[in-house]
Order: C-alpha cells, then sequence, then structure tokens
C-alpha cells in the first residue's frame, strides 16, 4: 500500500461548523446556523488573540525615522499620491478638502508618503498641501488604517544605525507620562504603544534624524472568517483546537446537556496548541560564583 504523499488537508469554514454542529449532536439546518456558528467563530477567534495564541501571526515592521517626531503608527502607513513637488520629511500635510492633518515621516518615492496617523479624515482625490515647503499634490485614494490597526501589541523592537542594531527597552504608560521633556532628541531607547484602535508607537528620546530604522515585531490581528469557503489563517496544528471551541461555544447556545464535556475537551485541546505556540531556545544553568569557595 502507498502512502498518499499529500500534506495539504485544510478545512473551510463551512466544514468547520459542521464539524462544531456534529459534536453537538444537531445538524446545520438553516441560514441562521451558519450565521451564528460563523459569528462565535470570530469571537473565539478574538478570545485567542486575547490569550496571545497567535505567534504565527508576528509581523516584523521596518519604519524609517523622522527627526525631531516621537510618534509612528504601529505598522507602515503610506499613502498615494500624484506625483508630488519637494515635500520635506517631518513636515505637516493638510488635505484642502477635509482639513485633515498629518506629518510625513518618509518620501518612499514620488508617488508614495509615509505619514503619521492623520487627524481627521482625509478625502481621496483631495489636494494635499505642505505646511513647511508649500509644495502640492493629489491623494489617489482614501488613507488605509487596516495594517495598523491589525496591530494586537508590539513585542520587541530595536533602533537601527548604519549597520548596527540597539535594542531599546518597553515602558508603561505610566513611565512615558512622567518623562520630563518628551522633546529630547537623541538616539531612542525607550519605547511606549498606546493600544487605542489605532494603535501609537511613542519612542524616546525623539529620533535625532531621519535615517535611522526602527525594526519591531507586532502580533497582529488573524483574518476574520468572512465567507464559508475561506480557510482558516492558522497553522494545521491548530484545526483540532478550532473545531473543538467551535463546538463548546455552540453547545452554549445550542446544546446546553454537552457543555461539560465539549468545555473539557476543548481545554484539552487549547492547552495542548497553547504549548507548542511558544518559542523554543536553549536555557543554560550556571552557578553563581559568591556560592563557590577556594580551596
Amino acid at each position: 500500500m502507498a502512502v498518499s504523499d499529500s500534506k495539504n488537508f485544510e478545512l473551510d469554514v463551512a466544514e468547520y461548523v459542521e464539524e462544531a454542529y456534529e459534536r453537538c449532536g444537531l445538524e446545520v439546518r438553516t441560514g441562521y446556523d451558519l450565521k451564528t456558528a460563523k459569528r462565535s467563530l470570530n469571537l473565539m477567534l478574538a478570545d485567542w488573540a486575547n490569550r496571545g495564541l497567535n505567534q504565527w501571526t508576528i509581523k516584523q515592521t521596518t519604519i524609517i525615522t523622522a527627526q525631531g517626531i516621537g510618534d509612528y503608527p504601529a505598522g507602515n502607513l503610506n499613502i498615494t499620491v500624484g506625483a508630488s513637488g519637494s515635500f520635506s520629511v517631518a513636515e505637516t500635510i493638510t488635505g484642502g478638502t477635509s482639513a485633515a492633518t498629518a506629518k510625513i515621516t518618509n518620501l518612499p518615492s514620488s508617488t508614495s508618503m509615509a505619514i503619521t496617523i492623520p487627524t481627521g479624515t482625509f478625502s481621496s482625490g483631495e489636494t494635499l498641501t505642505g505646511g513647511t515647503s508649500g509644495a502640492t499634490t493629489t491623494l489617489s485614494a482614501a488613507v488605509d488604517l487596516t495594517p495598523v490597526q491589525s496591530t494586537i501589541d508590539i513585542l520587541s523592537a530595536v533602533i537601527r544605525r548604519d549597520t548596527t542594531d540597539y535594542g531599546i527597552t518597553r515602558i508603561s504608560r505610566d513611565a512615558y507620562l512622567n518623562i520630563p521633556s518628551k522633546t529630547q532628541q537623541a538616539r531612542a531607547s525607550q519605547f511606549f504603544i498606546d493600544r487605542q484602535i489605532t494603535p501609537v508607537l511613542k519612542v524616546w528620546p525623539i529620533p535625532e534624524n531621519s535615517t535611522d530604522s526602527i525594526i519591531f515585531d507586532r502580533l497582529v490581528r488573524m483574518d476574520d472568517s468572512d465567507t464559508y469557503t475561506n480557510t482558516m489563517d492558522l497553522p494545521f496544528r491548530f484545526y483540532p483546537c478550532l473545531a473543538a471551541g467551535l463546538a463548546y461555544y455552540l453547545s452554549i447556545k445550542k446544546a446546553p446537556d454537552r457543555i461539560q464535556l465539549l468545555k473539557a475537551v476543548y481545554e484539552e485541546e487549547f492547552e495542548r496548541a497553547a504549548a507548542e505556540d511558544r518559542d523554543r531556545a536553549s536555557s543554560q544553568v550556571q552557578p553563581s560564583l559568591a556560592y563557590m569557595r577556594l580551596r
């Protein structure tokens, strides 16, 4: 007998829903059965994010610093513009129609700008004017905040100057608030993540040049289950956990007599998945010299 030599087993949303209902001793009979299951599935994925159970969604992001700017989007925020004049990094741009504003943090090309999180909402097609340079251009498309809003947290960060990386320390909101001089310029050594709906990465001291890079690992949301033909944004080792979890969530609404059984199965699968979903590193134990005696 020959083995399949295939490693592409994958379930779509409809198949997970069917599996979950079967574990509840039920069948999918109506469109509402599908709708309520999909809602439960997305709520469960949100709970997984709260538990940190999505190491596979860690994304490394690089942002170029702008001298004098300490607040950056917690993800890439680039806008597409028409052929532009001589804009300057760190200057404020203003929308001619919306009056929305943002600061330029980098100019990757003549038709692209990296900006801070806007104050207000820019309108597609409106004219953008630089506050210092007086340069103008046209915004080609609406500003998409999704790459930033998908950030759950920032796990670690470094500042790269030339070819050397310097670690920067994460501090709390209270510690950041108590920094006496937030406008001090130097190579950044600390950061604070302001976890709003659109998260902001605040670095201190604020950059002294426009050539350093902030490189950070950010934990981002898993993709939603939008349609029943979608496959899920997770590695295969989490398939049993997802099926068990959805069955448990549905039992709360549809099969109360199976809640305890399905909860126990889900907790076992979740514990197994969580144990697998962690960094592994070699450990080394070294005795303290303070406890050694010279003889």
